[in-house]
């Protein structure tokens, strides 16, 4: 069976150490290459969708969580707080929102600044049982993809409908395939924060925001704080879990007492709406390495291409060529050592999507031999011309190694 534990020893993507503890993975350079890639390309979907991003610290004062409902709603699963002194203790942060509630706040608001969007890729921390951890999948350091959109009423519909069509273009280049929509509601015998009248208007907003799209409806699984879509995807196990999410909350603003200047010059009170387009950047890369079996697209692949020169005699041209790729933003590696054909399987092994073989007469000829992923190989060609194929392929962050025709 594909397991991404496997696969992540096998290409050293992350390892696990019980020095560094249960459920605290250690991301190795591919690993890590590959993860850098994907951030880069969310930050950037992000920003140009209107989001500002920020840093905030993975801890903070243990009354800020009590503030925010954390420690009355959530905190069987928090680790407990770290005291200082008698009335200094901290607390490893569950969430992001408590920090991005005092972003917003930070500043007096305009209606003109709505909405407000804002984002971070930062960590948080879970209290998770020793026996429930395995490999990426389930942690307790956790780096999410979170953003935080602080709106007024009547603009939540069609920001919901947009944090949608972001989900769907991030799925689409990054090779996520959903299994399925789901709409997660308050159910009985759980705590809840709000009132009837609140959670009503948040999930008739939420259920306008899904017309079209086909959902299951899941009582019980709401946040403490609001109803959610939850957006699921299933392993190569079967197991089913949530990769994005959208939470609607009235709460955080109540608590945190957070407010904007209308047109008229009133104060209002905005909505803050959760949401995650990838979700933890473990949880996806759990998925990524077993829907992929470890052969991502070229766009975070650790390494993109591998020089493979004949003999000595093409070593200094191989450099040459290795340099003119990295400066054109490939992430290129030169294996000169041992038989050819070892090299080439050890490539495949480790997933390359592509190999330049240069032997005496393409490097007289100023000709590159690309063969792909998976054995096909082309015909030579100019070096510039596959610097610039693979190039393009990555810019274009393409499933497929081969522009289509």
């Amino acid at each position: 069976m594909i397991d991404h534990r496997r696969l992540g020893r096998e290409l050293d993507l992350f390892v696990s150490d019980p020095l560094a503890g249960a459920g605290l993975p250690i991301w190795l350079p591919a690993g890590a290459a590959a993860r850098h890639a994907v951030e880069e390309y969310v930050r950037e979907l992000e920003r140009r969708s209107g989001h500002q991003h920020v840093y905030s610290p993975p801890l903070g004062k243990r009354e800020l969580f009590e503030l925010s409902g954390h420690l009355g709603y959530f905190a069987d699963d928090m680790f407990p707080p770290m005291r200082l002194s008698a009335d200094d203790e901290f607390v490893l942060r569950p969430a992001l929102c408590p920090h991005h509630a005092l972003v917003f706040r930070a500043r007096g608001r305009s209606y003109r600044e709505l909405p407000l969007r804002i984002a971070e890729l930062g960590g948080m921390y879970r209290s998770e049982r020793s026996g429930v951890l395995g490999g990426l999948s389930r942690v307790r350091a956790i780096s999410l993809n979170d953003a935080h959109t602080f709106c007024a009423p009547e603009q939540v519909g069609a920001e919901v409908v947009e944090i949608l069509r972001l989900i769907r273009e991030a799925h689409a280049a990054l090779g996520v395939r959903p299994a399925g929509f789901r709409l997660s509601l308050r159910g009985p015998g759980e705590k809840y924060v709000g009132d009837d009248a609140q959670w009503a208007a948040a999930e008739q907003l939420l259920r306008e925001a899904l017309a079209g799209v086909e959902y299951v409806e899941a009582p019980g699984e709401a946040a403490f704080y609001g109803p959610k879509i939850d957006i699921q995807i299933v392993d190569a196990a079967g197991r089913e879990s949530t990769i994005s999410t959208i939470q609607l909350d009235f709460d955080k603003p109540e608590r945190f007492d957070l407010s904007y200047t209308d047109s008229d010059g009133s104060r209002r009170r905005p909505v803050m709406v959760h949401r995650s387009l990838v979700g933890s950047m473990e949880r996806l890369f759990a998925y990524l390495i077993e829907v992929h079996e470890g052969a991502f697209p070229a766009w975070y692949a650790p390494v993109q291409l591998v020089l493979l020169p004949v003999d000595d005699g093409q070593a200094d041209a191989a450099a040459d060529l290795a340099r003119r790729a990295g400066d054109a933003g490939l992430r290129v590696e030169v294996d000169a050592t041992g038989s050819l054909g070892a090299r080439v399987r050890d490539a495949a092994h480790r997933r390359v999507p592509y190999l330049g073989v240069l032997g005496a007469r393409e490097v007289a000829d100023g000709r590159l031999a690309l063969r792909l992923r998976g054995g096909r190989a082309l015909a030579p060609m100019p070096a510039d011309a596959a610097l610039a194929l693979i190039g393009g392929q990555v810019a274009a962050r393409a499933t497929d190694l081969l522009p289509s025709d």
